[in-house]
């Protein structure tokens, strides 16, 4: 047993990210990001720990059941590793009420866990954007975070084309459920498996498994309501804000306990990836499990797995570039420090540069450098050192430039310009 080499797999269902894959991931995070914050939102933070009862309480019984990481810790706690960001962003508005100028734009990017089978568009581990508005009720807010959201996916380059806009309201399918006399404790069970109805080929006997000869009632009365009122001003209202893409399905649902206004999904509409991105809604009584005061708030996540999918099936994705921007070739070992002098002044001048340790020949040293992507690379040997003049080459186009130390960094900027 002491001779047995430990696996190289991560872990089922969690990524590694190498280079290439960090710099897609990078790439991702900061896109995003920008449009979120010129809509006015700022950026918060929290443990990726909470107490388990936080997801007993309102998150549904089949993330809390069988997909979340929860474990007892020393102390006798019972912790989970979230699982969403919704709770928490609740309880964090619930602590600091008095303090916070409501409403507030809050948005963070996190990784979360869930337990469920790794497939196409889920894993275990992920990262996701969650963007909220927390304190206003009306359509202004359900509007705007849908803008939002539309946002994002136009910084990445995807025309309205890409996607659809689905929205509905949950205050429609509670008028269902009052209409069809749906109990309050069969509610919960029926709007998951209504989340789920597209995906499910017995979706009819399930929920007349539920809810017995209610189900017919209840599916017609949602085949028969197309629109509201509200959604269709929802509707205008985004079309004034250039969002045109935007349909009413009152199919959507949503799978969370806790939604109890509008709601929505993005979906791609190329048919090789044909499926829901992300979606969101307005949850005005989450903060109930931390206060007696209600705080509206409507929001949205979007995930890494199916964000990359999309892009990936749109063509979408940047080129991989590496971060470094110049290789100093080591000639010589009387050169090295010399060349490690060198990278030290162009460091200071914003240059990213690596110096070559290995005293390989220089044909070895620029095929390495060719195979990291580095763009440039500059021989340093005696003759270098004696002079102070060196050979900038271009990797990529072979084009050469013989100059003084002082003008390196001018050159290299001047030539990404």
């Amino acid at each position: 047993m002491a001779d047995k080499k430990l696996p190289t797999e991560p872990y089922k269902g969690v990524r590694d990210f190498y280079p290439q894959d960090q710099f897609i991931q990078k790439y991702l995070f900061e896109t995003m990001a920008r449009p979120v914050e010129l809509f006015g939102y700022e950026e918060y933070n929290a443990s990726v720990l909470e107490p388990a009862e936080m997801y007993r309480t309102k998150t549904s019984e089949e993330i809390v059941n069988e997909q979340t990481y929860t474990f007892t810790d020393r102390g006798d706690r019972e912790v989970t590793l979230r699982p969403e960001m919704t709770p928490t962003v609740a309880r964090m508005i619930a602590a600091k009420r008095r303090d916070l100028a409501l409403p507030v734009r809050w948005y963070s990017i996190q990784n979360f866990f869930r337990y469920e089978r790794p497939q196409r568009g889920r894993i275990r581990e992920f990262w996701q954007l969650n963007a909220d508005i927390i304190g206003h009720h009306g359509l202004e807010s359900d509007a705007e975070v849908i803008a939002l959201a539309y946002a994002i996916l136009r910084a990445f380059g995807a025309e309205e084309r890409d996607f659809e806009i689905r929205v509905s309201d949950r205050r429609l399918l509670e008028s269902a459920y009052d209409a069809c006399d749906v109990d309050s404790n069969e509610r919960a069970r029926v709007t998951r498996l209504l989340d789920r109805r597209e995906k499910m080929d017995d979706f009819a006997s399930a929920l007349r498994e539920l809810i017995q000869d209610r189900a017919d009632t209840l599916i017609d009365y949602l085949d028969r309501t197309t629109s509201t009122a509200y959604l269709e001003e929802l509707r205008t209202r985004l079309a004034t804000m250039g969002v045109g893409n935007v349909i009413v399905d009152t199919k959507i649902t949503r799978g969370f306990d806790y939604y109890t206004g509008v709601v929505f999904e993005i979906f791609d509409t190329n048919e090789a990836n044909r499926r829901s991105l992300f979606g969101g809604g307005r949850y005005d009584n989450l903060l109930n499990l931390f206060s007696e005061e209600s705080v509206p708030a409507v929001g949205f996540a979007v995930g890494d797995v199916t964000l990359r999918d999309f892009l990936e099936t749109h063509n979408l994705l940047p080129a991989y570039t590496p971060v470094t921007e110049l290789m100093l070739c080591v000639v010589d070992k009387s050169a090295m420090n010399h060349a490690i002098t060198l990278a030290q002044s162009l460091r200071q001048d914003d240059v990213a540069v690596s110096v070559n340790f290995s005293g390989k020949r220089i044909g070895d040293q620029i095929k390495q450098a060719e195979k990291l992507g580095i763009p440039n690379i500059i021989a340093i040997g005696e003759d270098e050192r004696n002079r102070g003049q060196y050979t900038i080459k271009n990797l990529q186009t072979g084009n050469q430039t013989t100059i003084s130390a002082d003008r390196i960094a001018e050159h290299l900027f001047s030539s990404v310009g």
